[in-house]
């Protein structure tokens, strides 16, 4: 059996700066604070930066000696008593940065919890702190010093910046899960029972925002200390099933590579990183078992990034500036760059979904769909047909435009075949119902999983080296699906959204929720995924483009209220003085802060500079192919179709611990039983749930998954003063860190997005006057037909005469304490009655400990072990027993409807 692996947690969780002359004193603690470590912070060196750490833990009476020994001077001191002040309360060192004189620390001072994934928390930065370094009395100002200070402030920490202290944010479930090349081979039968492994992972640089800021003290500082930042999206809901939540996160990384504005990043640089890249993953989980290696986790990751080519568009002011290639490039370099770092990181198949339009009167974004295609098909030549590179071109504005043709509809079933190809990421094997039911999609999945079993042997991810797909205890997503148009902005998070939809329907057929992999788009379900889509795109959009999305999920869907004509123009004018204006300084605040360009005296501010051009685009970087026909990394080739990052998974510490050790274990961080918190305040009570927030107030139906056919909210309609329809944005709804960036203070969040949407696709002002005409009742209440899916009729006689039969006995049995005598006189004499039952007549002074059966211990005691260790495999007798179940239970339908059809002949009910 192999031995298990848990990721080690950041104990340095609560921390605080203290100030001598000399010195910076960093004293961190864990949550509960039992363990302390120290850095040491020199303040003499001007132009260095001089970082101590003893990596050593102090325990918290060691700390206070420590620390009451220093002096103001910074030396050892025993008589000592006031040493130095404290200055900053902190959560988090970001890391240091130094301009033109000497360095400063940033410090996280606020966080706020926006997501969890099993036990491990995922954080909003909120605030921070930058702290110069260097005593003041030494501090000698360069005139652009406070200049790129400023520019520096101007990121805003506060705006969509995520970390965690024990979960890699910057790699996908999957490759989490994934064991690590060095335990591989491992198992437990050589270590007690309680053994495990420790794993630190190695992250993803490429998703890392603070690695610049973190390059001169990784290797000095304890991993304790260190927090890799990521930027993008994260936002996460509660579907609840029939009371049993499942949580449903979405969680977008924007690579920090070729990283900028909308016009001033365009295309690819020479090494393959292209504009606006971001690697969304969608995980479904069931929230009641925690564990990662004991649950059952499902998940999915799609890409959006800009067309891999040497392009661009200049930010002259007009709306459609036109798209130029710069560089023409006949091997396809810098597409051959992107697709295998494609290959790399996702394995194979590459499904590249191109919503970019084809035909123009006058060619504009077509010269983007033409280089696309020729960068695909010379790729294509020199790969085996079973690792092609899969295009897909949906010319979605084109198709947008028919009134006869749906968007949604057409889009879905490129989505669901995508899907297919690609799989879905599974802890677990399927479950015992997804394998039953016999259909063609858990088929295809079946079957495409087999072919990469060869792959999983190669790569030793499982023990055995003869097992078959059914012992294979995960499954894996192989190959990822590319969506791209012009801007990789609102086409692309619609098409997002639809392969979403579609993943999400085998999610939960994996977690054994559904028996068909579809979802209608009016459940509930898919309303709560689409306001995660929506405000995934909004605060994308706001990050690239300066603005929301323009076109939303709901234009397209030809849903959208006439209303939200007004809020397209004002978001097209956002975009429009964003680009023209503000673009060029926020280009220049992501360069510095992300270390592409590092001031120096002798270097001309960037703030002067024309252009970034030779920045991103280093001429060292272009270097001819050793083959133009093999544009691919061969070691990435032989792991295919598996990533080759998965298959040589490296992890920076492994530490043979024990289960129960603090380090690995998030009980204190998930439970923090060391605090007093309010039920009500805790992050599950306050994040989006199904219920509450979607399912509507009168309803006898609890699936999440029913179709809700229901009006626009009458109310709104019915506003004869003001004639103006209020549309809540769905995007500002305050349940997702896109409400933090804008928020409309108009916004009514009282209501919910979809009740503001008509059924009617040509909504206007004359709907409204209608609707004003007809005021009656039945127009402003609702039937009971509706309501409870039943009419109530008047109450018959008998009836009546019955229920009062009964409130008479019951007047008789009740105790008349002050009722006169003469008023009982008439009364029939009743005997009292008591309930009768197995609970005891207790009183709120003394309570009976009822028994228990030790048939119900056993029920309970199985209900905690499926809680903890999660739900176990049906063995191979009720299996059986099962299937000779369905097998008569088919038998006996086609009988009976044989039977019934030789009774419909007999009657002459044929021709």
């Amino acid at each position: 059996m192999q031995a298990e692996f848990h990721p080690f947690i950041n104990t340095m969780q609560k921390m605080a700066l203290y100030e001598t002359k000399n010195r910076f004193f960093l004293v961190g603690s864990n949550n509960t604070q039992s363990k302390f470590r120290v850095l040491r912070i020199d303040r003499t060196e001007l132009k260095r930066l001089s970082i101590h750490d003893d990596h050593i833990e102090y325990s918290h009476q060691e700390v206070r000696d420590l620390l009451s020994a220093v002096d103001v001077d910074g030396k050892q001191n025993r008589k000592s008593s006031q040493a130095f002040n404290r200055m900053v309360s902190a959560f988090g060192i970001v890391g240091f940065v130094h301009f033109l004189e000497g360095y400063y620390i940033i410090l996280i001072t606020k966080r706020r919890k926006i997501a969890l994934i099993g036990h491990h928390t995922i954080y909003k930065i909120e605030d921070t702190s930058l702290v110069y370094i260097p005593n003041f009395g030494q501090k000698s100002l360069h005139k652009d010093e406070s200049k790129y200070v400023r520019l520096f402030q101007s990121i805003d920490f506060s705006s969509n910046f995520y970390f965690s202290y024990s979960y890699d944010l910057t790699n996908t479930l999957q490759y989490n899960l994934c064991r690590p090349t060095e335990i591989r081979a491992s198992t437990n039968d050589l270590y007690p029972e309680d053994f495990c492994w420790g794993v630190r992972s190695q992250p993803n640089f490429k998703f890392v925002w603070n690695e610049y800021l973190l390059k001169d003290a990784l290797n000095v500082l304890h991993s304790d200390w260190q927090i890799f930042m990521t930027h993008g999206f994260v936002g996460q809901s509660n579907v609840s099933v029939f009371g049993k939540p499942y949580f449903l996160t979405l969680i977008a990384r924007r690579s920090n590579k070729y990283s900028g504005t909308r016009f001033l990043k365009r295309g690819s640089n020479y090494k393959g990183d292209v504009a606006n890249e971001v690697e969304t993953e969608q995980i479904v989980h069931e929230a009641g078992v925690c564990w990662l290696n004991k649950a059952r986790f499902t998940s999915f990751v799609q890409l959006r990034g800009s067309v891999p080519s040497q392009w661009s568009q200049p930010p002259v002011k007009i709306a459609k500036p036109p798209i130029t290639i710069e560089i023409c490039e006949p091997f396809a370099e810098s597409a051959g760059a992107h697709y295998n770092q494609l290959l790399q990181r996702y394995g194979s198949p590459i499904i590249v979904i191109n919503l970019v339009k084809k035909k123009e009167k006058k060619k504009h974004e077509a010269v983007l769909t033409d280089e696309l295609v020729a960068g695909i098909r010379y790729l294509n030549v020199f790969l085996p047909s079973a690792y092609h590179i899969n295009y897909v071109a949906f010319d979605m504005a084109r198709m947008n435009k028919s009134k006869r043709r749906n968007v949604i509809n057409h889009l879905n079933d490129v989505a669901v075949s995508c899907v297919k190809r690609t799989g879905i990421f599974q802890s677990k094997g399927p479950c015992a119902s997804a394998l039953l039911k016999e259909t063609s999609s858990i088929q295809d999945f079946e079957k495409s999983f087999t072919q990469v079993i060869p792959a999983i042997r190669k790569a030793k991810l499982v023990s055995s080296e003869t097992i078959e797909a059914s012992e294979v205890p995960f499954r894996l997503q192989t190959g990822i699906v590319r969506v791209n148009c012009v801007d990789c902005l609102d086409r692309t998070n619609t098409a997002q959204f639809v392969v979403g939809k579609c993943a999400l329907a085998f999610q939960f057929v994996a977690l054994g929720v559904l028996t068909e992999p579809y979802l209608d788009f009016d459940s509930d379900c898919v309303r709560m995924l689409e306001e995660l889509y929506e405000d995934h795109g909004d605060t994308l959009a706001l990050q690239y483009g300066g603005s929301q999305m323009v076109h939303r999920i709901q234009t397209y869907r030809k849903t959208a209220p006439w209303t939200s004509q007004g809020n397209d123009i004002m978001q097209t004018l956002s975009r429009y003085y964003a680009n023209t204006f503000s673009d060029s300084d926020k280009q220049n605040a992501i360069n510095l802060f992300l270390g592409i360009f590092v001031p120096s005296p002798s270097k001309q501010p960037i703030w002067e500079t024309i252009t970034d051009y030779y920045l991103h685009h280093d001429k060292g970087e272009r270097k001819d192919w050793e083959s133009y026909t093999k544009w691919w990394d061969t070691e990435a080739f032989k792991y295919l179709p598996i990533s080759f990052f998965e298959a040589g998974k490296i992890c920076s510490e492994i530490i043979p611990v024990t289960k129960h050790d603090q380090r690995i274990d998030p009980y204190y961080e998930y439970y923090r039983p060391f605090e007093l918190t309010v039920m009500t305040d805790t992050y599950v009570f306050t994040m989006a749930h199904s219920v509450r927030d979607f399912m509507p107030n009168f309803t006898t139906d609890f699936s999440p998954f029913s179709v809700r056919i229901r009006p626009g909210k009458r109310r709104d309609t019915l506003n004869s003063s003001k004639k103006v329809i209020h549309v809540k944005n769905p995007s500002l709804s305050g349940r997702s860190s896109a409400s933090n960036i804008l928020m409309n203070p108009s916004t009514d969040t009282s209501e919910s997005s979809d009740e503001s949407i008509s059924d009617n696709e040509n909504n206007g002002l004359s709907d409204l006057s209608f609707a004003e005409s007809q005021v009656t009742y039945l127009t402003l209440l609702t039937s009971p037909q509706e309501v409870y899916t039943t009419h109530f009729h008047q109450t018959k006689q008998r009836d009546y005469g019955m229920y009062k039969k009964y409130t008479d006995m019951a007047k008789c049995c009740k105790p008349q304490k002050t009722t006169p005598k003469n008023l009982m006189d008439g009364l029939p004499k009743c005997p009292k009655v008591f309930p009768k039952g197995i609970l005891s007549r207790d009183s709120a002074f003394h309570v009976l400990t009822p028994t228990v059966a030790r048939e119900s211990q056993d029920t309970y005691k199985k209900h905690i072990h499926v809680g903890l260790y999660g739900p176990s495999t049906p063995n191979s007798k009720s299996m059986a027993v099962y299937k000779d179940y369905v097998k008569k239970s088919k038998s006996s339908s086609v009988l009976y409807n044989k039977n019934n059809r030789e009774v419909f002949k007999l009657l002459g009910g044929y021709s």
